[in-house]
This record gives C-alpha cells, sequence and structure tokens, in this order.
C-alpha cells in the first residue's frame, strides 16, 4: 500500500500502535502523572467534560509523526530501511527534537522535572515502536 513513495499501512499501523501504547502507558501511570501536573482525576474530568478533542488530536499528531518518521528513515536510501534503521532513526529524532523541545518548554513552565520524565519516555516509547514499524514494513 504504498503511495507517493510513502508505505501509509505502515503509517496507520504505527499510528494505531503508539495510540495503544499511549493508553497503557498513562493509564499505568495516571497517579504519577497527575502529580506532575498538580492536578487531581476529578480537576481533569470536569475542565475536560468529555471532550474527544484530545483524542482526535493524539490520533492525527500520532499520524503526523509517523508520516514524518517514515520520511526520514525513507532518506536513509534504498537497501536502509530496516526494523534497526528504524529504531535508530527514531531514537535521533526523539533526542534532537522531542526531548530537547519538551525540556525547554517544560522548564520555562516551571514544571516539574517528573513531568518532562514521564511524558519524554512516552514519546520515546512512541517513536521507538513507530520506526521499528516502519523498518519493518518498509516506507
Amino acid at each position: 500500500m504504498t503511495f507517493a513513495g510513502v508505505n501509509y499501512l505502515a503509517i496507520l499501523i504505527a499510528t494505531i500502535a503508539g495510540f495503544a501504547f499511549g493508553a497503557a502507558y498513562y493509564m499505568s501511570l495516571s497517579k504519577p502523572w497527575l502529580a506532575a501536573i498538580g492536578k487531581t482525576k476529578e480537576e481533569i474530568a470536569a475542565e475536560g467534560k468529555g471532550s474527544p478533542l484530545p483524542f482526535i488530536v493524539s490520533i492525527v499528531a500520532l499520524a503526523v509523526m509517523a508520516w514524518v518518521l517514515a520520511g526520514g528513515i525513507a532518506h536513509l536510501g534504498p537497501g536502509q530501511v530496516t526494523l534497526r534503521n528504524g529504531i535508530v532513526s527514531a531514537l535521533f529524532m526523539w533526542l534532537g527534537f522531542v526531548i530537547t523541545t519538551m525540556a525547554v518548554n517544560n522548564a520555562f513552565g516551571q514544571r516539574k522535572a517528573s513531568l518532562t520524565i514521564i511524558d519524554g519516555i512516552h514519546w520515546l516509547g512512541v517513536l521507538v515502536i513507530q520506526g521499528a514499524i516502519i523498518g519493518a514494513l518498509g516506507v
């Protein structure tokens, strides 16, 4: 299922896998995450009022992330799109763009370091999973 040099099936699978990882990750770390943002479950529920918007934004963002990651992996050249190179590319993108941006934003926002760690590990997991899928399935 390749169109314009990108395997959209790999992107779709990577998007869903990233979302599933995030759901499991944050469900298991809900208490430390809530403590890091300084809110209770009840406050979050009252503010969101069950809005699907965060989930929609998340799915769209994960799809864009997978698509851009696929483009980055594709630039390695013919024969270089592998499981290993997908993971390595994801690690470099996380280190170069994701955790650095989060660290700056959270530092200026005077947020707890634990929030950067919790969210940073989440995005590391998402990118590694997406990179593995895209690398294994090809771009």
